[in-house]
């Protein structure tokens, strides 16, 4: 967000403004559970029954969507840190050397995988690579 003076511009804070789907459904979710709620309670007699709509609507229909909001941009910024790791060079080899480093593979799963990190550098090699598949695995059996 391009900011000018340290504060966004109208359409950029009305872009992220904009509900998304699930805020839209989660919205839908908890009016209907308010309506319902404080409905109910109105047949059954009970004299509060008004304190659920002011509870529900300025307090848990805004937590709901607050809470969407949070969920939406961490699973953004999980999708965009996940591009960033395909994205980079040599980055499958330094997940698998951590991930080696860590104990979560053995020395010989690490080294099966980094052969065919290795032999599937260019677009022809992995295709190769995927037609032989077969046959190496036939050998290894």
């Amino acid at each position: 967000m391009a900011t000018h003076g340290g504060r966004a511009s109208r359409e950029e804070r009305r872009e992220s403004d904009e509900e998304t789907p699930l805020q839209e459904v989660v919205a839908g979710v908890v009016i209907g559970a308010i309506l319902l709620v404080g409905f109910a309670l109105l047949a059954v007699g009970y004299p509060f029954f008004w304190v659920v709509f002011p509870v529900g609507f300025a307090g848990v229909l805004p937590m709901a969507i607050g809470l969407t909001r949070l969920y939406e941009r961490r699973r953004e910024a999980e999708a965009k840190r996940r591009e960033a790791e395909r994205s980079e060079p040599g980055s499958a080899l330094e997940t698998l050397r951590r991930r080696y480093a860590t104990g979560e593979i053995d020395e010989d799963e690490f080294e099966r995988r980094v052969e065919r990190l290795l032999g599937t550098e260019t677009a022809s090699d992995a295709a190769a690579y995927v037609r032989t598949r077969p046959e190496r695995e036939r050998e290894t059996e």
